[in-house]
């Protein structure tokens, strides 16, 4: 990940300071080819949200 990512949830700011678990476990989605982030946190509050857009294939 380059730059600096926002989460789009919280607003968090993804700190060049982390440890690297932490900043790989930042979730990236794409939607109309917009760039959204989230945080570790708020990743794991809206994982049932995250899974519900997979496609049927991946089950």
């Amino acid at each position: 990940m380059n730059g600096q990512a926002t989460c789009s949830l919280c607003g968090r700011i993804r700190g060049g300071d982390e440890e690297p678990a932490q900043t790989l476990a930042w979730v990236s989605t794409r939607e109309k080819n917009v760039v959204r982030w989230m945080c570790p946190t708020c990743a794991r509050r809206h994982t049932r949200d995250i899974e519900g857009k997979l496609p049927d294939e991946y089950w």
